[in-house]
């Protein structure tokens, strides 16, 4: 009987001893509340508690991603996009996202879905589809402001995607068509500018050079002729000497 007894005390003890000790990775960290009052911060490494008395809260000090859910924003210019982020974090101080916030994971994530809808909310569509690294960092800034108190530091913040309405998108193709369009025109009255140039410095050219002129009249003749099997008959003005090689080649058609 007494040995029966013995066994079951040293069972016991053995029982408060392991529940005593606690092993915390490098990664981790527990807070420590005896009779509700914070007592701090303990680990990595070895940690003995007082059973019954303490009571611990374990946290994890890598960095965690959460994945916010797509939000409809309402752009500065009146369009509707649905876009989605995703939120990089780390706890930095423990004492603080245990006695500061309750469920900080949750308040982060909280927090991530109203700045997105707010600093997106400010941007017109163009900005939010062509400055996508500013407003990351823009976002990253503000949440991490809001999260310190937390004890969380936001490291990043990544805007995902940006789900576009299909009538705005046959919107967005036409106003792209355009755009090349315009671009074509304008290549195009740039290029008849700069010939209609070179030819205004062309003719005064020959008006100061005449006989550069008539060496031009005669190149102009012999690719007529080759072109149109013609007769040129020497002698004459430039004019006549065109219409003669004309009428001559309708002749042999």
């Amino acid at each position: 009987m007494v040995i029966y007894i013995l066994f079951v005390v040293l069972l016991f003890l053995m029982m408060i001893l392991a529940s005593s000790i606690k092993i915390m990775a490098e990664y981790q960290r527990i807070v420590i509340f005896r009779l509700g009052r914070l007592q701090g911060i303990k680990g990595p490494g070895l940690v003995f508690i007082i059973p019954i008395i303490d009571s611990i809260i374990k946290l994890d000090l890598r960095t965690r991603v959460i994945d916010v859910p797509k939000q409809r924003v309402i752009t500065e210019d009146n369009v509707t996009v649905d876009v989605d982020a995703v939120v990089y974090f780390r706890v930095v101080d423990p004492q603080k996202a245990i006695v500061e916030v309750q469920r900080y994971e949750m308040a982060t994530g909280l927090q991530a879905q109203t700045t997105l809808r707010d600093v997106l909310g400010r941007q017109n569509l163009d900005e939010l589809l062509s400055n996508r690294e500013e407003l990351n960092k823009s976002l990253q800034t503000i949440i991490d402001s809001a999260t310190d108190p937390w004890g969380v530091k936001v490291s990043a913040v990544t805007i995902r995607d940006v789900s576009i309405p299909d009538s705005m998108l046959r919107a967005l193709a036409k106003q792209a068509e355009a755009e090349r369009e315009k671009r074509s025109r304008v290549i195009i009255a740039e290029g008849e500018f700069q010939a209609s140039k070179r030819m205004t410095d062309a003719a005064k050219l020959y008006e100061a050079t005449p006989m550069a002129m008539r060496l031009r009249e005669l190149q102009t003749l012999s690719e007529i002729s080759r072109e149109g099997n013609v007769i040129v008959v020497p002698g004459s003005s430039m004019g006549d000497m065109v219409g003669i090689a004309k009428a001559v080649a309708k002749d042999k058609k």
